[in-house]
């Protein structure tokens, strides 16, 4: 069935030692064992992430740390919120929460190893909160016949299918009314979103994509 839908779009240290007269180690033995015995020094981090940031806004922290032995340094995280990425080589949080995300993630520690010692940052939260949203109207004109021809008799709904700027149509919404011929796209984040849509009948067959339309919201 090739359905074609027509959208219109209106946007708006421990130190060891012993008595000298205990000691019986050689030159070199002393220097190893004072050696093995010197403290590691504990890595330091440092950091001021943002507390808060928006639904389809990037998220990014990245740490500073060091280590006065030169060590190589891993970072850890716990209580990573669920949109963000982390990266344990640099310590990185980064990630671009959506609507489904809002909401408080608490109680994040960010934390970084030179494979004996730890240091960490406070623990932290990050607000994900709404932005200025905006709306797109959608309009079509329902179809009337079959790719063959035929009438259509057993229309059963749409799907909307949409994506911000150049990213997949990963976000779609089922009308599941054959009458609906408008819909609204709301909260909605400035950028410039692809729509297109496809209808399908009672036993699920779907269309092709219809025409893409592109509106920008401000």
């Amino acid at each position: 069935m090739r359905i074609i839908i027509l959208a219109i779009l209106f946007g708006p240290i421990l130190f060891g030692c012993s008595s000298a007269g205990e000691s019986n180690i050689t030159g070199n033995e002393s220097g190893a064992a004072n050696k093995s015995a010197a403290a590691n020094s504990v890595p330091t981090i440092a950091g001021s992430p943002a507390a808060s940031t928006k639904i389809d806004e990037g998220y990014d922290f990245v740490p500073s740390a060091s280590d006065a032995d030169g060590d190589t340094l891993s970072f850890d995280v716990q209580n990573k919120p669920t949109w963000a990425n982390f990266d344990s080589s640099t310590g990185r949080l980064f990630g671009e929460p959506t609507l489904a995300d809002l909401g408080d993630y608490g109680n994040i520690v960010v934390g970084v190893s030179d494979g004996t010692s730890n240091a960490s940052l406070p623990a932290f939260s990050i607000a994900v909160t709404e932005t200025a949203l905006g709306v797109v109207t959608l309009s079509w004109v329902a179809p009337t016949q079959n790719s063959d021809g035929s009438p259509l008799m057993d229309l059963a709904g749409y799907n909307v299918y949409f994506r911000k700027d150049s990213g997949p149509f990963n976000q779609a919404v089922q009308l599941n009314n054959p009458g609906t011929t408008i819909y609204v796209v709301e909260q909605l984040s400035p950028a410039t979103y692809t729509f297109r849509a496809t209808a399908f009948n009672s036993a699920g067959i779907e269309s092709s994509f219809s025409a893409e339309a592109v509106g920008t919201v401000f």
